[in-house]
C-alpha cells in the first residue's frame, strides 16, 4: 500500500494588514507553533515594512520569506482548503469549525491549506469570506469580542502545532521520581528527629500521624535531588544551631 504524502503546514495569509507592527507580532506567533509561511493581501503600508521586524522578536526568516499578493484569490491559488477568520459569519453560509476542528481537517485532508486573517479594524468582508470554503471561530464574549491580530493568529497556530510533532520544551528538563528506597530514608530521618519532640504523641494516633505524614511527602513526587535537599535540611536541624565564622 503506498505512504501518504505528507501534509504541508497550512499558509498564513493576512488580508489588507494595517500595521507593521501587527505583521512582526503575527510572525512571531507563527514561529512560535512552527509556521513559516506568511502571504499578505495588500498590505496599507506596503511592504518590506520596517516596523515589522523588531515586533517580530527574531522571527526574521518568516518575514524574509513572506509573499505579496494583489487580491485574496491571489494568495489562495495553489489552496485546495481556505478557512476564513471571522467572529460572524457575515452573511454567509458556511460551514463553521473552531480551532481545534480547523487543525484536525488541515492535518487530515490532502493539499495546501490556508489560514485567511482580515484586517485589524474590521476583519475580514463578505466577499472574503466567500472565498473560503469554511469559517473558523472561537467562543468568544458578546459584549468584547475584539482580538487583535496576533492573538487570532496564534489560536490557530497553537491548534495546528498540537498535532505537528514539536516538542515539548520542559519536558527534557524533568527530573524523573526518586526511587522509593530514598523516599524512606527522607521520611525515617523526619520521623527521627519528630520522635524526641513528641510529635507521634498521644500513642493512640502514632500510626494516623505517621500515615498522614507519608502521604504528604510521597504526592508530590519528589525528584532525587529534592529528597536529597530536604534531608540536608533535616540534617541540619539534627543539628542544631551553630556558630557563624
Amino acid at each position: 500500500m503506498p505512504e501518504r504524502a505528507e501534509i504541508p503546514a497550512p499558509v498564513i495569509v493576512l488580508v489588507r494588514p494595517q500595521l507593521g507592527e501587527n505583521i512582526g507580532k503575527a510572525a512571531r506567533a507563527m514561529l512560535n507553533f512552527g509556521l513559516t509561511e506568511l502571504r499578505l493581501v495588500a498590505p496599507r503600508d506596503g511592504w518590506p515594512n520596517p516596523s515589522a521586524g523588531p515586533a517580530a522578536a527574531g522571527a526574521d526568516i518568516v518575514l524574509e520569506r513572506a509573499e505579496v499578493f494583489e487580491t485574496l484569490a491571489d494568495a489562495v491559488a495553489d489552496c485546495a482548503h481556505v478557512y476564513a477568520t471571522t467572529v460572524r459569519k457575515r452573511g454567509v453560509t458556511k460551514p463553521v469549525l473552531t480551532p481545534e476542528e480547523a487543525a484536525q481537517a488541515v492535518h487530515r485532508e490532502p493539499g495546501r491549506s490556508a489560514y485567511v486573517f482580515g484586517p485589524e479594524r474590521s476583519g475580514l468582508e463578505t466577499d472574503d469570506v466567500a472565498l473560503a470554503r469554511a469559517i473558523v471561530t472561537v467562543p468568544i464574549n458578546p459584549e468584547f469580542g475584539s482580538l487583535n491580530l496576533a492573538q487570532a493568529v496564534i489560536l490557530l497556530a497553537y491548534e495546528w502545532s498540537k498535532n505537528a510533532g514539536l516538542e515539548q520544551p520542559t519536558v527534557e528538563d524533568l527530573l524523573p521520581p526518586a526511587p522509593q528506597e530514598e523516599l524512606e530514608g527522607m521520611i525515617a530521618q523526619l520521623e527521627e528527629l519528630l520522635q524526641p519532640a513528641g510529635y507521634f504523641r498521644p500513642e493512640s494516633r502514632a500510626a494516623a500521624t505517621r500515615r498522614t505524614l507519608r502521604n504528604m511527602l510521597t504526592k508530590p513526587g519528589w525528584n532525587h535531588f529534592e529528597v536529597r535537599t530536604m534531608r540536608g535540611v533535616l540534617s541540619a536541624l539534627r543539628k542544631g544551631p551553630r556558630d557563624l565564622p
